[in-house]
């Protein structure tokens, strides 16, 4: 695909490709996301644009049409695999007249006169000599200058048409921050709730969200910069071997350090590198919290890593794993399940119902094994009364079910208990189970379980079948007490 998309870009043709970005087999295959794939192909041409969220994908998706065709620049339009393309969550759909509007329909009638046709001959897929190919590259060169432009007025008429409002580099945090940290993707999710509850605690710290990567916005980037910043570190989703650094923090010091030289930038902040999330790495504010105590340091350490403890060349940051931004207004719920046994389809539904049927927001984010059927399903689930920004695991629940007795061997499920669990098969699991110390944590945690009778998991006979209720809390506080059972015939 990458040499076809050289050849697109060169020729100018506006398209759109959609990425759910994922890792690339390296030392191993990994089906996981990071934004090893995507960088691979940024000096195509291709202009790359980021989404950040669900509702940014579906937002971020008609921006890059309607750019596309006013620009003829092609665009990748590319979001976290799995973290961001198979998260269920509520959103606010688009609607065909909020496409109409948007999408100039005198650039679809060009586009379409471009086509090939005896009527309007011409000459394509040629090869060209030294003589001129060089001065035939560089004649693209307005279309990519007007490129930027062109995003930042389509993303003004997306905001006009929806109220949702984007801009190609996005500012969060306070407006007299010392240290930012910059990066695109899910994790600006995460990097921006982190700075709102360290500034409200008293921090100065700030988040860079890049939404348009290609062609670099390198002036929205300097003027998101509060003038007071300092420390920066540019956080990729990716490893570039060999490299004096990765993709967005080359960009990053490029569009600086030009800066200073031009005398646009009185005074060159510490700029320092860091990668996250590689293969679907979990990225939680304890990490991002972390990252800017780092930027706190008098020589804050560069390319470093987040999110693993690196023991061989010990480029890691540590972190706290306690730091937790869940709020208490927010149910989290997590379901351990068997691959093909229905507790993913059964959870979707669940989420499905209480977003569409309630006013209530929800978010589900499931775990699948490499194998998936027959392997093991975690499913995390969130729902309460506020928009839900957090795409990352729940590692603290308020209920949790187990729907394999033998995960209770292999999974620290009590761990990660709250208020309540239920588990499949309560009755026999107190009397056989392998781990001792088990029975005895049940009661003595004191952590509020209801334990055989809980409407969480009961499993009868019926009619010859057998049908698993799988309690599931769907709302509460708010949101009318409202209990979803998700039937399953096994």
């Amino acid at each position: 695909m990458i040499p076809n998309m050289y050849k697109i870009a060169g020729e100018l043709t506006p398209t759109v490709v959609h990425v759910a970005a994922r890792a690339l087999a390296t030392q191993a295959l990994s089906i996981f996301g990071d934004h090893s794939d995507v960088m691979a192909t940024r000096a195509t041409g291709f202009a790359m644009l980021a989404s950040a969220s669900v509702q940014e994908a579906g937002d971020m998706a008609a921006v890059a049409h309607a750019a596309a065709l006013e620009s003829r620049v092609p665009f990748l339009h590319f979001f976290d695999g799995f973290r961001t393309s198979h998260e269920v969550t509520k959103v606010q759909a688009i609607g065909d007249d909020v496409l109409r509007a948007l999408i100039d329909e005198r650039t679809v009638l060009a586009h379409r006169d471009r086509g090939l046709s005896p009527e309007r001959p011409v000459v394509r897929g040629t090869a060209q000599n030294p003589d001129v190919y060089f001065q035939a590259r560089e004649a693209a060169n307005p279309h990519y200058f007007r490129c930027v432009d062109v995003v930042h007025a389509v993303m003004r008429r997306f905001a006009a048409l929806t109220g949702r409002v984007y801009g190609l580099v996005e500012y969060a945090g306070a407006p007299d921050a010392t240290r930012v940290v910059i990066l695109m993707g899910s994790g600006a999710e995460t990097a921006e709730e982190t700075a709102d509850t360290l500034n409200a605690a008293g921090a100065r710290v700030g988040v860079v969200k890049v939404r348009l990567y290609r062609p670099f916005p390198a002036a929205a980037l300097l003027a998101s910069l509060p003038p007071t910043t300092r420390a920066v570190a540019v956080l990729d989703r990716t490893k570039e071997p060999g490299s004096a650094g990765e993709p967005l923090y080359l960009d990053v010091v490029a569009a600086l350090s030009e800066a200073v030289a031009a005398g646009r930038l009185a005074v060159m902040p510490r700029v320092v590198g860091g990668r996250y999330g590689l293969s679907s790495k979990e990225f939680t504010p304890g990490m991002v919290k972390a990252v800017f105590d780092e930027l706190a340091a008098a020589k804050p350490r560069n390319h470093f890593t987040i999110g693993i403890h690196d023991d061989v060349t010990f480029t890691s940051l540590d972190w706290d794993d306690r730091f937790s931004l869940e709020s208490a207004d927010t149910v989290r719920a997590i379901f351990y399940g068997l691959g093909a046994d229905g507790t993913v389809g059964a959870n979707k539904n669940s989420i499905k119902i209480i977003g569409e049927e309630t006013a209530g927001h929800a978010q589900g984010y499931f775990v699948y094994d490499s194998k998936k059927s027959g392997s093991v399903t975690v499913s995390h689930l969130r729902f309460g009364p506020r928009p839900i920004r957090a795409p990352y695991l729940i590692d603290r629940a308020t209920f949790v079910a187990c729907h394999q007795f033998s995960f209770l061997e292999r999974f620290d499920v009590l761990f990660v208990a709250g208020m309540q669990s239920s588990v499949n098969r309560m009755a026999e699991a107190l009397g056989r189970i392998a781990r001792p110390s088990t029975s005895t944590d049940l009661f003595t945690l004191a952590m509020g379980m209801i334990l055989g009778f809980l409407i969480g998991a009961i499993e009868f006979p019926l009619a010859g079948s057998k049908v698993e209720i799988q309690g599931q809390v769907a709302a509460r506080d708010g949101m009318s007490g409202l209990t979803v059972l998700a039937v399953k015939t096994l």
